[in-house]
């Protein structure tokens, strides 16, 4: 699979990784902004209350060092409370009964790269550092900045732009957890459809099974379009059973990041049709149908690539 998809990136394909994506010139609605002199920010979580526990989480991570390097990042950091409430959601009464092995990748799931302020948030995916994935690639994590700013449809932006000397915090009220490819979907509106889909075929445990999976990801609009073509009114009048092997046949078993993507034939689950992936400077398409709108979204098990239509076997 990796010798058949190997060559051409996808990366110029598109602008990143946006669905619904506009950029953003404007701060966060209510954010507050302050600017600590000469503190990293790990020193800035230490010196507030309302960390205390994510200072203990990042200490029993043996995180502390890598947070206080030269950087810079970005850390969408969970008050007290976010994490209390992620104890009550584990069952768990505190950060001792979780491992540092457990921790890690939630922790990092929190940072980004680079630093970047409430102004320069935009709609679209963020690449994380935390890398427990196949191909230990970074998982990815929703923004949306229509009503204020929101991380995978959860956890929201309380305070902005808390500067430090190797980086920025914003403050968020939940934990967010590193997710499955169905995570993923859940998560971003503009996968409704497909999530509606799975969900009728009964495929959705079986896509957040261990994987990998690479899934080309028809967006809403892909649907819609489907459904003028086949002359129904959605979801409700397709049967499961003629769902299920269409839904497959957009499913490969294997994490093909955007870097490995080549013209080729490509099982899929279903394992009556195999794809015709044909790449050119224009982009990827795939049967000479659905163009690849959007790359890398990666998942813990697996990774999503959109395209702007539904593919039939």
């Amino acid at each position: 699979m990796k010798n058949l998809l190997s060559k051409l990136t996808l990366i110029a394909l598109v602008c990143s990784t946006s669905l619904v994506f506009t950029s953003c010139e404007e701060e966060t609605d209510g954010a507050e902004t302050t600017n600590p002199i000469n503190k990293s920010i790990v020193q800035i979580a230490s010196d507030d209350a309302n960390f205390s526990i994510l200072v203990e989480a990042l200490v029993k991570a043996d995180l502390v060092t890598a947070l206080e390097a030269e950087g810079p990042y970005t850390v969408f950091a969970p008050t007290n409370d976010a994490l209390e409430a992620l104890f009550t959601k584990l069952g768990v009464s505190g950060i001792n009964d979780l491992s540092a092995e457990a921790l890690a990748p939630i922790l990092l799931y929190h940072v980004v790269g680079g630093d970047i302020r409430a102004a320069n948030l935009t709609n679209g995916y963020v690449t994380t550092m935390s890398t427990s994935t196949p191909d230990n690639m970074g998982s990815s994590v929703l923004v949306n900045i229509d009503n204020g700013v929101m991380l995978n449809s959860a956890s929201s932006v309380t305070t902005a732009d808390l500067v430090g000397t190797n980086g920025v915090i914003h403050v968020i009220d939940e934990v967010i957890i590193p997710p499955s490819i169905v995570d993923l979907a859940l998560s971003n509106d503009n996968f409704s459809i497909l999530v509606e889909a799975l969900l009728k075929a009964d495929l959705v445990d079986a896509l957040n099974g261990d994987g990998p999976f690479t899934v080309f990801a028809p967006t809403n609009a892909a649907f819609e379009a489907l459904f003028q073509d086949l002359m129904v009114d959605g979801i409700a009048d397709l049967s499961a059973e003629a769902l299920t092997p269409i839904l497959l046949y957009h499913v490969v078993a294997d994490n093909v990041n955007s870097s490995e993507v080549a013209t080729g034939m490509v099982p899929t689950l279903n394992t009556d049709a195999e794809l015709d992936i044909k790449v050119s400077n224009m982009g990827v398409m795939v049967d000479d149908v659905a163009s690849v709108v959007v790359v890398d979204v990666q998942g813990s098990n697996g990774v999503i690539h959109a395209i702007d239509r539904v593919v039939l076997p």
